[in-house]
C-alpha cells in the first residue's frame, strides 16, 4: 500500500488569510521579545504585532521616534519568531527604512523570515526634530511605496498592511483618499491612524472596500479608542494593544525595584519561583537534552 500523502503545510500568510475570514475581531497583542511572544502564544493568541513602539521601549528604553534601524527590528522579529514559531506575526516595517527600493528589501526580508504580514506607512523620514506630529509623504510617493511593497510580497505571499498617518496633518479627506489608493494598489489590510470619531472610522472602513481594517485599541493617545466590542461593531477586523503587555511589564519591574530598595526580596506581585522556571522552560530543556548526555 502506498503511504498516505501528507497534507501541505500552510504558510504563515496563508494561515493569517484564513484567520481573517473567520467571524469576530482578531485580537493582536503587541510583542517585543522572546518572552512576550512565548507568553502570548501560551495564552492562546494566534497572532501578535511586533510593535515598533514596544521594541523601541525594550531595546532603547526610549520613545518611538524613528530611532530604531531595520536591523534592530529584524533582530527582534527573529527573537519573537524563534520563541513562538507558530505565532502569526505582523511585523512593523515602519516607513520601509528609505525609498521604494528600501521598502522592497524590508518586505522581502520579513517574508523570507516567516512573518505573516508587514506594516508600511506613509510618514516622512527622517522626521522633524520634534515629538509632535507626523508629516507625510506626497500622495504619489506614498502610492509608489505601497506599490513596491505589494510587488515584493508576491514571492512569499506576506500580507501588506498599508497605514496612513496623514489624518492629523492633512485631514480626514486626504486620509480616506489614501486608503482608497492603497486598496487600488493591492494592499491586504488598511489602517487609518488617529481617527477623531466614529464617523471618520466609518469613512475609512468604507474606503477599504471590504478588506480588513486594523485599529490601535490601547488607551491614552489623542484618537478615538473604542472597546473590543465596539471596534468589532464598527467594522474593524484586527485590534492591537501596543501598551497591553509593555505597560504592565514596566509596572512590574518598577514594583520589583521598589521592593529591593525597601529591603525586601521581591515584590508581592512576583511569580513563585517554580512557576517562573516552568514558564522559562527549564524542565523542557532537561527533556530535550537527555538524549545527548554521555556517561
Amino acid at each position: 500500500m502506498n503511504a498516505p500523502t501528507a497534507k501541505p503545510t500552510l504558510t504563515a500568510p496563508q494561515r493569517l488569510r484564513a484567520l481573517l475570514t473567520e467571524p469576530g475581531l482578531v485580537v493582536m497583542p503587541a510583542v517585543y521579545d522572546g518572552l512576550s511572544a512565548k507568553l502570548t502564544a501560551e495564552a492562546g493568541f494566534k497572532t501578535a504585532f511586533l510593535s515598533g513602539s514596544c521594541v523601541a521601549a525594550s531595546r532603547l528604553g526610549g520613545p518611538d521616534l524613528d530611532l530604531l534601524s531595520f536591523g534592530e527590528m529584524f533582530d527582534s522579529f527573529q527573537m519573537v519568531h524563534g520563541a513562538a514559531p507558530d505565532l502569526l506575526v505582523l511585523a512593523d516595517g515602519d516607513h520601509g527604512y528609505g525609498n521604494a527600493m528600501n521598502v522592497q528589501r524590508t518586505v522581502s526580508a520579513y517574508g523570507r523570515a516567516g512573518a505573516a504580514a508587514v506594516l508600511i506607512e506613509d510618514k516622512i523620514t527622517p522626521r522633524a526634530l520634534t515629538a509632535a506630529g507626523k508629516p507625510c509623504l506626497p500622495r504619489a510617493e506614498a502610492r509608489m511605496k505601497i506599490r513596491a511593497a505589494v510587488e515584493a510580497a508576491r514571492d512569499s505571499g506576506i500580507l501588506v498592511l498599508a497605514r496612513t498617518d496623514c489624518r492629523p496633518t492633512q485631514g480626514i479627506d486626504e486620509a480616506v483618499a489614501r486608503i482608497e489608493m492603497y486598496v487600488e494598489e493591492g494592499a491586504d489590510i488598511l489602517f487609518l491612524d488617529s481617527p477623531a470619531d466614529d464617523a471618520e472610522i466609518g469613512r475609512a472602513i468604507a474606503a477599504a472596500k471590504g478588506r480588513p481594517s486594523f485599529v490601535v485599541l490601547s488607551p491614552g493617545a489623542p484618537r478615538a479608542t473604542p472597546s473590543q466590542k465596539q471596534a468589532e461593531a464598527l467594522g474593524f477586523k484586527i485590534g492591537t494593544f501596543p501598551t497591553g503587555l509593555l505597560s504592565p511589564a514596566t509596572a512590574g519591574m518598577k514594583a520589583g525595584l521598589a521592593a529591593l530598595k525597601a529591603g525586601e526580596s521581591e515584590a508581592k506581585s512576583a511569580l513563585p519561583p517554580p512557576e517562573l522556571r516552568t514558564i522559562l522552560g527549564y524542565s523542557d530543556y532537561d527533556t530535550k537534552a537527555k538524549p545527548f548526555i554521555t556517561g
